[in-house]
């Protein structure tokens, strides 16, 4: 190694592994493409090897690319410890905090609840994605992951910060042709709507209910990744949907849909999904509690 990588040539690195892209880089950073293909050169020249593979289409990591890209990223992790115990002293989180969670749930409930953050702590840089396909919080460098269901993985650290349940409803219209279930077997004999979320399997329900938890396995012409396509599409009459009780709930109140199976729901609460090393972060403990106190005051 001829000198000591930066600090900020490393962020760089790790951005561009992420994105496989130096345009899609620059673009992020607001600098030119030029700059994006002169700092990694400078990285690779610093530690004497390639990092990338370039086509005229796109990069990928080379095999000494992805040893540095891990490095990297613990290097990068204990600089941001670091921060985040000096920003503890001054009671005040600081620095970047990135988030990702679902669309649906992101734009109908994160993005107030992190505006309303954002002006309590205006020293933090609020970056979200809404990823509706499961996500590597420690490689895609994310520090929280907010979740509405299971968290299955057990090498991550789960923090509830919000009850729920996914309910059966259908819009009077559809009922009407169809008639309603009475028992739950009998779903798979109708027009249920699925949602494709983070690779989960949709057409397989499974629900609490009388006799514990039960699975039916449902199919319907109609299936979406988005739950708010999914809701239009119950309330015109297409099937029967298993959707969270907090965005149905309008719904239901004023009879454009009905509970069916009333017996019947499915666990559906939030989680502030985090990596072991980042969870004693200053920034993410104090937007986790805010998250949980925001929802709670808006579900109760």
């Amino acid at each position: 190694m001829k000198n000591t990588p930066l600090l900020e040539d490393l962020r760089l690195f790790c951005l561009v592994a992420h994105k496989a892209s130096f345009a899609a880089t620059a673009l992020e950073l607001g600098i030119s493409k030029a700059v994006v293909s002169k700092r990694i050169g400078m990285l690779e020249d610093a530690l004497q090897t390639r990092l990338l593979h370039r086509t005229t289409r796109r990069v990928s990591v080379t095999d000494h690319g992805n040893i540095v890209r891990q490095w990297a990223q613990r290097i990068l992790e204990d600089v941001a410890q670091m921060g985040d115990a000096v920003a503890q002293s001054k009671l005040q989180p600081q620095g970047m905090l990135r988030i990702c969670s679902s669309s649906g749930f992101g734009r109908n409930r994160l993005g107030p609840a992190l505006s309303a953050l954002a002006r309590q702590y205006p020293q933090l840089n609020i970056q979200v994605e809404l990823l509706d396909r499961p996500v590597d919080l420690l490689g895609e460098g994310f520090d929280l992951d907010i979740r509405v269901g299971v968290v299955q993985e057990p090498d991550l650290i789960a923090h509830r910060i919000a009850s729920n349940q996914r309910v059966l409803c259908a819009a009077p219209a559809y009922l009407a042709r169809h008639g309603a279930p009475t028992t739950l077997a009998q779903l798979s004999e109708h027009q249920c709507i699925v949602i494709r979320e983070r690779d989960q399997d949709g057409r397989r329900w499974k629900l609490q209910g009388p006799q514990g938890q039960e699975t039916v396995k449902v199919d319907g012409p109609l299936s979406a990744n988005n739950g708010e396509i999914v809701h239009q599409w119950a309330l015109d009459g297409h099937g029967i949907i298993l959707r969270s009780a907090w965005d149905v709930a309008g719904s239901l109140a004023q009879g454009k849909l009905v509970r069916i199976l009333p017996a019947y729901h499915q666990a559906a609460d939030v989680w502030a999904v985090t990596t072991s090393r980042l969870s004693n972060s200053a920034k993410v403990r104090v937007c986790v509690q805010f998250l949980e106190q925001w929802l709670q005051a808006r579900n109760q």
